[in-house]
């Protein structure tokens, strides 16, 4: 049995949403494919996200232990155990489900704010008596689908230049370890609901051949 972890980054509801849509239906599909998958979700705008502060590290990316962790205000106690809760979630998970819109060239902010938290050495990275750190996450065959959603049709050959979102999280995840990476962009949502409807459904019709590259 293996852990799908759908993350969504919208404060849109799901039938607002181009990447929510599109995100359920991937999630749905998978669902049918692989029922002995479980699924948990994680919603970026509604769930405890904490913004790591200086006192919440040993050293780098090193969540501090007994007696600091001990010296530390409740608060920012709660906001350390829930770093690693977060962290704990997305390690444990085989498949990851990432929606989003493109929002001023990239993502919204809890997403910097949730890959901040997972970033941990000893979980997700470690350091090997260098100072060049090395993603722990390649101990399993892991994919990592981004889903995001854009008003315009992004040319291939600028898109390193106009989309970093798509850029930044597959260079992050391949840094933690992760080495399959796949985005299914929903390109072209426009400024009607027709052109929406067009871009969701265009999206979605790629949503089975991704699945069944996933190895396991």
């Amino acid at each position: 049995m293996g852990k799908l972890l759908y993350i969504t980054a919208n404060s849109k509801p799901e039938n607002l949403s181009s990447s929510k849509t599109v995100g359920r239906a991937f999630v749905n599909q998978f669902k049918a494919k692989h029922p002995d998958f479980t699924v948990e979700e994680l919603d970026l705008y509604t769930a405890q996200l904490p913004r790591p502060k200086y006192n919440f590290y040993e050293n780098r990316s090193t969540l501090v232990n007994k007696p600091a962790f001990d010296k530390l205000s409740p608060q920012d106690q709660a906001e350390v155990q829930q770093m690693i809760k977060l962290c704990d979630q997305f390690i444990s998970a085989d498949v990851y489900v990432l929606a989003a819109p493109m929002w001023s060239l990239s993502f919204p902010a809890p997403v910097k704010e949730y890959i901040d938290c997972i970033v941990q050495t000893g979980k997700t990275i470690k350091f090997d008596g260098t100072d060049k750190p090395k993603g722990m996450l390649n101990d399993k065959p892991r994919t990592f689908i981004y889903i995001q959603s854009s008003g315009a049709n992004i040319p291939w050959f600028i898109e390193p230049v106009m989309d970093k979102g798509v850029n930044y999280v597959e260079v992050i995840m391949r840094y933690l370890g992760i080495a399959k990476f796949e985005d299914l962009l929903i390109d072209g949502t426009g400024s009607t609901e027709a052109e929406r409807v067009e871009a969701v459904q265009n999206a979605e019709s790629k949503i089975e051949s991704i699945i069944s590259a996933i190895v396991f």
